[in-house]
Formats: structure tokens, C-alpha cells, sequence
């Protein structure tokens, strides 16, 4: 056998890792089967470390009932599927196959998580079709580092195969499922003259569209909301120089309103009936597991889950950070949170505010959650602004920043914030105003992103009289709840149980995809065409889409995870159910698609404008390059 061991890693980069961290005398790169890989000596061995880019099999039904038009989708639930190589995945496949005749140990170093582990069985299943003598082990790490890695190799464990038969549980039936009712839906219209451009289709997605209803039931309950007007009397006022406002929420009662505002407009003086200031403590954040990371990702940087996990994953093949998929909030006893702090004491603004923490000591805090598998992200090594910009581009910088002075943060020491109310009556009419003052800023030291703005008021005592310089009558609206924002909506799906922390933040960008919804200013809003698609699909079959259902099949499948229940059965429970869903869609699909045809036209015959906006633009800045080249070059 030419090699000692294969190493199969999920990604080039964390191959690469591996030679480099294990080699004794340096690597030399090889490719198999037009494949990268990495040849080297390890403990007086030949090693070859290869990347794959993910998944490789996946499930697909035999070719004779891809033929949309002559297979009606019902029959769909009662075919099995069968494994396919992913596109773009055959000459990985070529590769595993050609390895597996070369060597009698295969190092498993796929992710350390339920998916990586269902990757780790489709090497199992290749490499062991060609080789059935085969080794198998598993390593696990968090973080690609040199010390994680050589742990990592240094303690094998046996893959798990429960959690890879929950992986594929999930394929077949997210397979059967979603191209069950996407076929219905698509064929409905489609028989119906509809105007879906040639490749287009409407697409159903047992966690996909209970994502999208969860977006519209907020668009329904602000289209609901019942606005009302309401009236609000305020003061500016002054005392030694300083000026703040007080205000009071007179009602809806217009008249009454405006003969409070009346009988107070020429008040010159106000007196203060009451002064209170309490000094709070504001916690630190706790340390960060996926969904909250792509959550604050959101709201503080505004970049999209989806593409912040990516950043991530790119983060931590190259060991700048740990491992960005993790449920957990609890730093583990094994981490060493004194040595990784230490690697920032020079880091950028931040650095004094380490030292102080270490010399100090401190307590880091903690959440709930522990998957058992990995630590909350943390970073892994230290980093400068110039250093990613460079290599890896401005957002990068953006998401280790974030990651790096989340993980100081948790270590730090509380806010502690002035809370202000003072209470003054206006000729009887008493007013309120509330201020916010930082008193020790603590972890906002290094963590700007949560620190409150400021907004203090002048110390004062019951008795002061203060100046009015204006008093003025506002009629305000209620509002209805925003839309959904992102983060708001990972907290839901995590609620409901709708897909997992690597698989959330592509089913928001799935819905975009498809138009169902889009994302304006970190708010998510349904298209006409979601919107319709969704009251639908309630009218005649609720349970398609309410977010409970998709949760009863997650803790089914959670089940098969632990040994409790055999994949089978709970596949076969979960089709016959979703069956009996698609046979009273079915009965009502004219209804359906009669709801859907006019949205349906209309957002195609936008998308073709927009398409042809673009093509002019490009045309004309086309044009202009070339003439500005014609000009420099008639110049020369």
C-alpha cells in the first residue's frame, strides 16, 4: 500500500491543515483523479491528507420518475430513493475510490457535527464498495489549529452511525416531500397556461415554507392592526443651561387634548414632584453559538446569515476561529480561556482592557445550552485589521472582529448604567422624562456594538423649578409590529424546531431565491407571490405550513440521533402523514392555482424588466468604457 493512513477532511483548506501541522519534514502537493491532495511524513509514515467540498452522495428517485409530466407526484411517496452522486462531486468520488486500493486506515476528518458525520458514511460507503478491509476512524476537533489537531489524531474514536442515519432520514424525506408538493404546484399552474418561465418552478419545502409563513402571518397581523390616534403633550425645559423634554400621553381624545394644551401653553415654570436615578447592572453577553452569531451578524453588521456563516467557515479552515456550528453556550472546562485571551494584550483598542481582565482574573459567563460536541465560537489565533482585509477582504475583518470581542466580552466585567426619571408638574398637569447615563462602561470597553446611546438628565430634587422655553401638541399613530427581521425570525425558526443551526440560514436564503420574500433594511418582506402561496396553502391544508409540524418530524428524527427509533419507521411515519396532507391539497389544487396565476405573471414580467433594466445599464457603461479607451488611446 502506497500510504499508512488517507486523511478524507470536508474542505481543501482543513487538508491542507492537517499536512501542515502533522508533516515532520514538510508536504508535497499531489492530485488523484484531478483531486488536490497532500503527501507527508507522519510518525515514520506516508500519509496523504485530501479535501472534499461537502457532501458528495445525496438522494435522488430513479430516473423514470424524474419525468414531471408523466408521473403523477403522489406516486412519489411510495418510491424509495437512491443514492446519486452530488453534481460536481464525481471526480471526488473517482478519487475516494482510487485511494481506497491504496492504503488500509482512512482518518475521518470530516466536520465534527451530525452533518459532517453522514459525510463521513458516504466516504464509508465508497471507499468500503471498493475495499472492504478498510479502517475506519474518526477524529474530532473544534478548531484547526495545530494543538487541536494533533489532539484530534492522537484520539480516534468510532464514527457514529445513528447520527449519519438521521442525516439521511432527513434527506428522504426533505426529498420526497418538497418534490411532491413542488411538482403539484408546478404542474397546476403550468396546466393552467401559467407564464412560469421555461426551468422556473413553485417550490414547497417542508422547512422552507413554514419559514415563509412565519413572514407573512406578521404581514397579515400588521395589515390587522387596527391604527389609532393618540395625543402628546411636550415641554421643552431648562434649568442652569441644560435642556431636556418631559412629556405625557394625554389619549385619544382629541378635544380633551387641545383644552389641556390650551390652559398650558402660557405656563412659564414648571416644578420638579419627584427625581429618581438607580444605577443597574448590565450583564455581558454569554458565549456565542451559531444562531446568535448570525443573529448579531444581522443586526450589528447587517450582513445576511447565510453569508456570515460562509465567512466563518472560511474563518475556521484557515484557524482563525472555531468551529461555527455549535449549540453551545458554555465554555468547556478543557478550553483555556486565560492563554486565548492572552493572544489579545496588544490587539487593537482592545488590548489594555485584556491585560487588566487577566491581571485581574475573571469569571466568564455562561448560558444553557450544551451540545456536547463544541464550544461556543470563540477566535483561535489573533488578527489584524490589515492582515484579513488583505487575504480574506473587508468583511472578513468584520465577522473576526464580532467573533473576538464577543469572546473578550464574555470574560469581562458588567456595565453598570444610570437609570433617570424625573417627574414635573405643569400647572397641575404632570410630565415625565426618562434618562440614560453609562457610569462604568465594563465590557462595552471592547464590545461597542450592544452600548446604549446616552441620553442623560440634569441632576435635580423635588422642589426645583425649572424654565419652559415651549410646550407643543403632537397627534401620533400607534403602529402596527415591524416586519419579521432576520434575527427575529432565527429565534422563531429555533422555537419551532424548523431545520438546524447549519441548515437555517439557507432556508431564509432559499425563500429569497425563489421570490417568495425579500430582505429590505434587515426587514424580511413577502412578495405577492409568498404571500399568495401561503394564505392558500392555509385555506385548504394548514398544516403545510404551520412551523409546529416541521418540529414534531425534527424531534422524530432527533429520536433516530439517540437509538430510540428506527430510521425507517420514522420515515414511513412521516410520509404517510404528509400523504394525507398532499391528498387535501390535491382535492382543492384548482382552487390553488387559480390564486396563483395573476401573482405568478406579475412577478416574472417584473423580473424580465428589471433583467432588461440591467442589460441596458451594462450596454451604456460598456459603451462608455470603450469610448474613454478610444480617447486615451487617440491621445497617446
Amino acid at each position: 500500500m502506497p500510504y499508512d493512513a488517507v486523511i478524507v477532511a470536508e474542505k481543501p483548506a482543513v487538508a491542507l491543515a492537517f499536512a501542515r501541522y502533522l508533516a515532520e519534514t514538510g508536504y508535497k502537493t499531489v492530485y488523484v483523479d484531478g483531486v488536490k491532495a497532500f503527501l507527508f511524513r507522519y510518525k515514520g509514515g506516508d500519509y496523504l491528507s485530501i479535501g472534499l467540498v461537502g457532501h458528495v452522495l445525496d438522494f435522488d428517485f430513479p430516473r423514470e420518475y424524474n419525468k414531471w409530466d408523466s408521473v403523477e407526484p403522489k406516486q412519489l411517496f411510495f418510491v424509495n430513493p437512491i443514492w446519486v452522486v452530488r453534481e460536481g462531486s464525481y471526480k471526488y468520488v473517482k478519487a475516494l475510490k482510487t485511494l481506497a486500493n491504496q492504503t488500509s486506515t482512512v482518518i475521518l476528518a470530516l466536520d465534527a457535527d451530525v452533518e459532517g458525520e453522514g459525510i463521513a458514511f458516504e466516504v464509508i460507503k465508497i471507499m468500503s464498495q471498493v475495499n472492504p478491509s478498510l479502517e475506519f476512524k474518526r477524529v474530532w476537533f473544534s478548531a484547526v489549529t495545530k494543538s487541536d489537531i494533533l489532539a484530534a489524531v492522537n484520539k480516534p474514536r468510532a464514527p457514529n452511525e445513528l447520527w449519519a442515519k438521521k442525516v439521511f432520514a432527513r434527506m428522504m424525506l426533505d426529498l420526497t416531500i418538497g418534490a411532491s408538493f413542488t411538482r403539484l404546484l408546478t404542474l397546476s399552474v403550468q396546466r393552467r397556461k401559467s407564464q412560469l418561465p421555461s426551468g422556473k418552478f413553485l417550490s414547497y419545502g417542508p422547512c422552507q415554507t413554514p419559514v415563509l409563513y412565519l413572514v407573512v402571518k406578521r404581514e397579515l397581523e400588521r395589515e390587522q392592526y387596527k391604527k389609532k390616534k393618540y395625543y402628546v403633550l411636550i415641554a421643552e425645559l431648562e434649568v442652569d443651561g441644560e435642556i431636556f423634554s418631559a412629556s405625557v400621553n394625554l389619549g385619544e381624545d382629541k378635544e380633551k387634548a387641545i383644552k389641556i394644551y390650551e390652559k398650558l401653553k402660557e405656563v412659564k415654570h414648571a416644578t420638579v414632584t419627584s427625581a429618581e436615578a438607580v444605577i443597574v447592572d448590565v450583564n455581558p453577553p454569554i458565549p456565542l453559538n451559531t444562531i446568535d452569531f448570525e443573529s448579531r451578524a444581522s443586526s450589528f453588521l447587517n450582513i445576511r446569515p447565510k453569508e456570515a456563516l460562509a465567512i466563518a467557515e472560511k474563518l475556521y479552515q484557515y484557524g482563525y476561529i472555531s468551529y461555527p456550528r455549535t449549540e453551545t453556550t458554555i465554555y468547556p472546562p478543557t478550553l483555556n480561556l486565560n492563554t486565548l485571551a492572552s493572544m489579545f494584550t496588544n490587539w487593537e483598542d482592545a488590548g489594555w482592557y485584556v491585560s487588566k481582565l487577566l491581571t485581574k482574573g475573571f469569571t466568564p459567563t455562561h448560558g444553557r445550552e450544551d451540545d456536547k460536541a463544541h464550544p461556543p465560537i470563540h477566535p483561535t489565533r489573533a488578527a489584524t485589521r490589515t492582515q484579513l482585509e488583505r487575504h480574506m477582504g473587508s468583511k472578513a475583518w468584520l465577522i473576526y472582529e464580532l467573533v473576538a470581542r464577543h469572546f473578550i466580552a464574555t470574560l469581562s466585567e458588567k456595565a453598570q448604567v444610570e437609570r433617570q426619571k424625573i417627574l414635573v408638574s405643569l400647572a397641575g398637569v404632570e410630565l415625565q422624562a426618562e434618562g440614560r447615563r453609562i457610569v462604568y462602561p465594563g465590557f462595552y470597553y471592547v464590545y461597542p456594538y450592544a452600548k446604549p446611546e446616552e441620553k442623560p438628565l440634569p441632576y435635580l430634587v423635588e422642589g426645583d423649578v425649572l424654565d419652559v422655553r415651549n410646550i407643543k401638541l403632537e397627534e401620533r399613530t400607534t403602529q402596527p409590529p415591524p416586519y419579521l427581521s432576520e434575527s427575529e425570525l432565527l429565534a422563531l425558526m429555533k422555537r419551532y424546531g424548523i431545520g438546524t443551526d447549519a441548515t437555517m440560514q439557507d432556508h431564509i436564503h432559499t425563500n429569497i431565491e425563489r421570490k417568495y420574500f425579500v430582505v429590505r433594511q434587515k426587514r424580511c418582506i413577502p412578495t405577492p407571490l409568498g404571500r399568495t402561496l401561503i394564505v392558500s396553502l392555509l385555506e385548504v391544508e394548514p398544516r403545510l405550513v404551520l412551523p409546529e409540524i416541521r418540529g414534531r418530524m425534527e424531534a422524530q428524527l432527533a429520536r433516530i440521533a439517540t437509538g430510540e427509533r428506527d430510521p425507517s419507521e420514522v420515515v414511513d411515519e412521516m410520509k404517510q402523514l404528509f400523504l394525507e396532507y398532499y391528498e387535501n391539497l390535491a382535492s382543492k389544487i384548482d382552487y390553488v392555482s387559480e390564486k396563483l396565476l395573476p401573482v405568478i405573471a406579475e412577478v416574472y414580467r417584473q423580473a424580465s424588466e428589471d433583467k432588461s433594466r440591467k442589460n441596458s445599464r451594462n450596454r451604456t457603461n460598456h459603451r462608455r468604457t470603450f469610448s474613454r479607451y478610444l480617447r486615451k488611446k487617440g491621445q497617446k
